[in-house]
């Protein structure tokens, strides 16, 4: 066995894999960009080397330095995880070549499978079914007659890749060019390769693929199947095992197809067969190989029982793998969700920033495998996954149950994420009835919005106003009579919390002097270091939420407050007692409700979660001009909409310009392409109109809201 191992990757796959070896007892080396410096996975591990600048180009995707890294802290293995090199032949030979092992499949079956031309040609002579399609030459005149013969609508995708990169839907001819062009630019930045080839599309299909793992010792089994037709951008979102659509005789054979397709590639390691499955027909279509693990494995690991992680490191240590294939079972039913950073309302466009707080669900049967943790900063530059969430159950309806609460615990505040969208596709009964197909997500959900109330519920603006920074003495309102708290920014004491040394409930303090002050009837109390801990107020006494002012009036009640909220659509009241108060949430008794409040702040803005709804509230704009990132936000946004200029919806990099300054321009015309977070954006002219000023060059980072190009209309 392995004394040290280096994980040539980052985010959650590298916390997952250093887990792996702590457990096995091998030493763990992280590499890291300057970017990711103080990234979770770097805090995990033994040891960590930096290799170079925050693109992935420059650092994670460099050979030499990842060897280098590999030679200076003595590791004897490198694990490549997902994404990046983990399917580069080249890769894997200069791993070997260095005298290390690589823990994956040989370099001669990532050839033969990842490069998807030839693993069509492999399949087609193995005897396993394959999509109608084209993989020859892939020049743009060949792929158009190809594209003629195959039938619109086709699907372009990158030869050398996967994972979603470099792949298109085509559906018309005068479609077909500018996706190529669009294909081949992604193909080439992930993959560092540029060939095409083309696919029928299989509209409302199934993704179904099998697990496959192999020793050293000539023994190849099948792990089941796992569901993934829950995507996005021909992104897996949600994966789950068993698939709803397989019953033991179709399990069998499409099984035993994925053990032959590995075979065929000598295949060694844990890799995965996926398959297009007609969900009519029932007939079932080789689609690809993907040569290394998976994102969704950890689905595979709860209902088989094995961990994969680790048995990639036995089975590259030398290891035989025990267990026939009549000897493997799947137990019970278990779903992954992924959660990202992103913007589902708005074509699911990456969210960048810090992740200010973050609370990790608990209980039997919930996993999550998180590559940040609070105060992390999500970057421009990687794929803006931030963690899985799996949940199993003795059947498939109670692991969804599990998957619904799970989701409801959770609380990602200070970055936008696709948490509610994934409730909503638990909750669809189309997905409950396991009818989903690939398409299904694009058709159901195009026009998909968060659901947001009209109103703050109680227990969130009661939150806001009890939240722990606010320990600076209230203030009587004039509105409301002395006992009377409107709600601002000013501490109150929690009975038996901190501060419960301060006078006691329904006694209102006069301004609090440095050296300490006096009760209202003349009684001294504590100095304000006494208060902790001490943090500027928010001096605004209500919030803007959903375009409309929220206010809380607070009034002493026996050993907490009566809490009343009024605006122009609704009002409510309730008692409030607070339970618990700690950095980051509030747990308050309403009634006779119980509620956990998370919080974070950031500049003006304050993020609050309550069961599994997030809320963004602002203090009120000030006159003038101001940049908001909620409701304020959305007016300017519009502002800006109606003046014409092509504004970066993200921070991003610039990666083309198709337009010159004079030239006319039509509504829906693509103007400047950005990527970011491993995405490329075509951002498109809103109206027609005539470019004035192109404002960034190509290759150049930008900020959000940042003006790119102004039209004249």
């Amino acid at each position: 066995m392995f004394n040290k191992i280096l994980i040539a990757n980052r985010g959650e796959i590298a916390v997952r894999i250093s887990r792996a070896c702590r457990e096995l007892g091998i030493a763990s080396v992280a590499v890291y960009s300057e970017a990711d410096v103080r990234a979770l996975h770097v805090r995990m591990a033994d040891e960590a080397v930096c290799i170079g600048p925050a693109p992935a180009a420059q650092s994670y995707l460099l050979t030499e330095r990842i060897l280098q890294a590999a030679r200076q802290t003595g590791a004897q293995a490198i694990h490549p995880g997902y994404g990046f090199l983990s399917e580069n032949a080249a890769f894997a030979q200069a791993v070997q070549d260095a005298g290390l092992v690589f823990i994956g499949p040989p370099p001669s079956a990532i050839r033969a499978m990842g490069d998807k031309a030839a693993a069509r040609a492999l399949m087609q002579a193995a005897g396993v079914p394959v999509v109608p399609g084209y993989q020859g030459l892939d020049d743009e005149a060949a792929l158009q007659q190809a594209a003629a013969q195959i039938g619109y609508p086709v699907l372009a995708k990158a030869a050398a890749g996967g994972g979603g990169k470099g792949m298109r839907v085509i559906t018309q001819p005068d479609q077909l060019l500018e996706n190529l062009a669009a294909a081949r630019r992604e193909a080439q930045h992930a993959f560092g390769d540029q060939r095409l080839i083309l696919e029928k599309y299989l509209a409302q299909a199934h993704h179904v693929e099998f697990q496959i793992l192999g020793d050293q010792h000539g023994r190849l089994v099948h792990l089941f199947e796992r569901e993934c037709s829950v995507q996005r951008r021909h992104q897996k979102v949600i994966e789950e095992s068993p698939s709803p659509l397989l019953d033991a005789e179709l399990r069998q054979r499409m099984g035993a197809a994925a053990v032959l397709a590995a075979r065929a590639a000598g295949y060694v390691n844990a890799g995965t067969i996926e398959f297009i499955l007609d969900p009519l027909s029932r007939a079932y279509y080789f689609l690809e190989m993907n040569t290394r693990l998976q994102v969704e494995h950890p689905v595979t690991e709860l209902v088989s029982g094995l961990d994969l992680v680790q048995w990639q490191i036995r089975i590259a240590a030398g290891e035989p793998f025990p267990y026939t294939q009549e000897q493997l079972t799947q137990r019970g039913h278990a779903l992954e969700c992924r959660l990202y950073a992103e913007d589902p309302a708005n074509h699911f466009l990456p969210s960048a920033g810090t992740l200010l707080h973050w609370r990790e669900p608990q209980g039997p049967g919930i996993r999550l495998d998180a590559g940040v943790s609070a105060g992390d900063e999500v970057s421009i530059h990687y794929d803006p996954l931030l963690a899985k969430l799996i949940c199993a159950g003795e059947d498939r309806p109670a692991a969804i149950r599990r998957m619904q609460a799970a989701l409801r615990q959770l609380a990602p505040l200070g970055l936008t994420t696709n948490t509610a969208f994934l409730q909503a596709v638990l909750a669809d009964p189309a997905f409950a009835a396991g009818a989903v197909h690939t398409t299904w997500v694009d058709e159901h959900f195009a026009a998909w919005t968060a659901p947001t109330p009209a109103s703050l519920p109680l227990e969130v603006l009661a939150a806001a106003r009890l939240r722990t920074p606010m320990r600076t003495p209230p203030r009587p309102s004039p509105s409301s009579g002395e006992g009377a708290l409107q709600s601002s920014a000013a501490y109150i004491p929690i009975p038996g919390g901190p501060g419960a040394h301060s006078p006691s409930p329904g006694v209102v303090l006069n301004d609090m002097e440095r050296g300490g002050g006096v009760l209202a009837d003349g009684v001294r109390f504590p100095p304000p270091d006494l208060y902790s801990p001490w943090r500027p107020p928010i001096p605004s006494p209500s919030w803007l939420f959903a375009g409309a002012l929220q206010t809380l009036t607070l009034t002493p009640q026996g050993e907490g407050w009566l809490a009343e909220s009024a605006d122009a659509k609704a009002s409510a009241s309730a008692s409030v007692t607070v339970l618990a108060d700690e950095p980051g949430s509030i747990t308050l008794r309403l009634g006779e409700r119980v509620c956990r409040v998370d919080w974070a702040e950031d500049g003006a803005c304050l993020w609050l979660a309550a069961d599994g709804q997030v809320y963004l509230l602002e203090q009120p704009p000030a006159p003038g001009p101001r940049r908001s990132r909620g409701a304020a936000g959305k007016a300017q946004a519009g502002a800006q909409a109606a003046d014409a200029t092509l504004r970066a919806p993200m921070p991003a990099q610039v990666r083309a310009i198709q337009v010159q300054p004079g030239e006319a321009c039509q509504k829906g015309q693509t103007l400047v392409v950005l990527e970011a977070m491993k995405m490329e954006i075509r951002l498109q002219a809103q109206s027609a109109g005539l470019v004035e000023r192109i404002l960034v060059t190509v290759g150049q980072q930008v900020n959000r809201d940042q003006p790119l190009v102004e039209i004249k209309i």
